[in-house]
């Protein structure tokens, strides 16, 4: 993987020895109906891949803030 990350950074020469992220990544406005699709989105990672049962068994997601608790990060509802 060392080697693949490293052609990467040669590659576009945007880094010194290896490069991990895209170049892509950028903010976009949207709209809270937009955010509220990537929140639920996010929250049901964890049970689309087997983790949990429900978003808010997952241990550190904020869907367990979105469902009324308080969870063990501090995070703030839009």
């Amino acid at each position: 993987m060392l080697h693949k990350f490293s052609f990467e950074a040669r590659r576009t020469g945007r880094a010194t020895n290896y490069k991990l992220w895209k170049d892509d990544n950028h903010a976009i406005e949207m709209s809270g109906k937009d955010m509220m699709n990537k929140i639920n989105y996010t929250h049901n990672n964890p049970v689309d891949n087997g983790l949990v049962a429900e978003p808010d068994h997952y241990l550190y997601s904020s869907a367990i803030d979105y469902a009324g608790i308080r969870g063990m990060v501090k995070v703030e509802l839009i």
